[in-house]
């Protein structure tokens, strides 16, 4: 048997082919959109993928199952509590699916999601005993995954006890050397502590992830998976991944390659409704186009991305380098977003020099801002980091609006005053940031360095 895990690292999200050398024929778990990956596996592997299953239906990408049993013949796969829009053969709680020497046994565990299945593999060819669990959201390095993602309070409660039992009877019962492979890995906000491994043991978890530890009390388990200051806050795109993936998502097929604009052509595309999206980093988006968000490519960006572009946007891209083109699209498209409309042929450097409009956002360091709070006092300190980093410590009086939470609660910013807005190091700020002056917020600035360099600088924090 091989097994090939396939890392997406701005979703924190891990899928998996797994080969029968005896048959030839592989299985695919969690898919993402970008479906060439494994394609691409298979042939180097000289294998056939039969089958393809989705763990559950995702919040927080678009799957490419749809788009995988479109390029090649296969089943698609799922729990049988799924309702899906697309044809999926229901595999029963128990129930086997046997390719060569593999032995695949289907697990129903519920929590993350009602719906929710793992998959228990043996390799028949090196013993009768299993080898490794695909546990998808069931059991992460160092977490679980969330339960509170369907529902209000009392649902999530709900999901958060069947969680507890389903870890007692069905994860915990598998022998220590059983190795874990997640779907949400670092870096996915389905949970709050996920470690930085990729991979895991149901010994080791047994053994170090504190969560599990709490079994025993369900009511001290419920209420520590509920605790929203260890829980990231939700992204607004996440309902609609949800809903796309258990319709089915639209097939991408051939898609057009974005054209590169020229400043005039970019200006008349701003003009029809495309919404810029600029892909520098912090410091570069100090002098940018009048309405652009800034999301600077990197290991966040899906995220944010989709946190502050407007469903079924068209976007035009401002670039650092050009083949970063198909980078961001294909970030876009995990999220549910049409590709590009276009990017600035030339970049900035095309847009200053055809003396194309430029607007500003402030860039102070901690200093600076500690600076204009000792003689400003109708300053306002706007905190976009995660619950447990404001926990951590934050300034005096600041005002706390998670990053994703921010287009629900923009309204509640007052527009005539001065607002220096902060994260851990710059980027999300920088996002938000953006996001405010593109809504018409006069006065913002963007504190570069975040509180990172605020507590190296040993300026004054406050905890809750």
């Amino acid at each position: 048997m091989i097994i090939k895990q396939f890392h997406v690292e701005s979703l924190g999200h891990a899928s998996y082919l797994l080969g029968s050398e005896e048959t030839g024929e592989a299985f695919v778990v969690d898919i993402q959109r970008d479906v060439e990956p494994y394609l691409k596996e298979s042939r180097t592997q000289g294998m056939k993928i039969a089958y393809a299953l989705e763990t559950h239906q995702h919040n927080d990408y678009v799957t490419g199952i749809r788009e995988l049993a479109e390029r090649i013949p296969l089943q698609c796969l799922a729990g049988q509590h799924a309702k899906l829009g697309y044809d999926a053969r229901p595999m029963a709680d128990g129930e086997r699916l046997t390719i060569g020497e593999i032995d695949l046994q289907i697990l129903h565990t519920p929590g993350h999601t009602p719906e929710h299945i793992s998959v228990l593999v043996t390799d028949r060819s090196r013993g009768k005993e299993p080898v490794l669990l695909l546990s998808g959201g069931a059991l992460l390095v160092g977490d679980v995954a969330r339960p509170d993602l369907l529902g209000g309070t009392d649902e999530a409660a709900h999901h958060a006890e069947v969680m507890c039992k389903m870890l007692q009877e069905k994860i915990l019962p598998l022998p220590d050397y059983v190795e874990v492979y997640p779907t949400h890995v670092s870096g996915s906000l389905c949970g709050g502590n996920i470690g930085s491994r990729l991979s895991t043991t149901i010994g080791y978890e047994r053994r170090m992830n504190p969560l599990l530890a709490d079994l025993s009390n369900k009511d001290h388990f419920v209420k520590h998976c509920l605790d929203l200051k260890h829980l990231p806050g939700v992204p607004p795109y996440w309902p609609r991944m949800r809903k796309m993936n258990t319709e089915g998502p639209p097939l991408l097929g051939t898609m057009p390659e974005p054209p590169a604009l020229t400043p005039d052509q970019f200006c008349r595309q701003q003009e029809e409704g495309c919404l810029v999206v600029d892909c520098r980093q912090a410091e570069g988006f100090t002098t940018h186009i009048p309405g652009a968000l800034n999301v600077g490519l990197g290991s966040s960006f899906a995220t944010w991305a989709g946190t502050v572009i407007p469903a079924d946007t068209r976007v035009l891209l401002v670039l650092d380098n050009p083949a970063d083109l198909w980078e961001v699209s294909w970030q876009l498209l995990r999220i549910g977003y049409p590709t590009p409309a276009g990017w600035l042929a030339g970049g900035m450097f095309a847009w200053r020099t055809a003396a194309k409009p430029l607007h500003q956002l402030t860039q102070w360091s901690v200093w600076d801002l500690q600076a204009h709070l000792e003689k400003d006092s109708d300053l306002e300190v706007l905190d976009v980091r995660q619950p447990g980093e404001w926990a951590a410590g934050h300034i005096k009086n600041a005002r706390f609006v998670t990053g994703s939470e921010l287009p629900q609660s923009v309204q509640e910013i007052r527009k005539n005053l001065q607002v220096a807005v902060i994260c851990g190091s710059g980027y999300r700020s920088s996002v938000a940031a953006s996001y405010l002056q593109h809504h018409g917020y006069p006065n913002i600035v963007n504190v570069i360095g975040g509180m990172s360099a605020w507590k190296k600088a040993n300026l004054p924090i406050i905890k809750d």
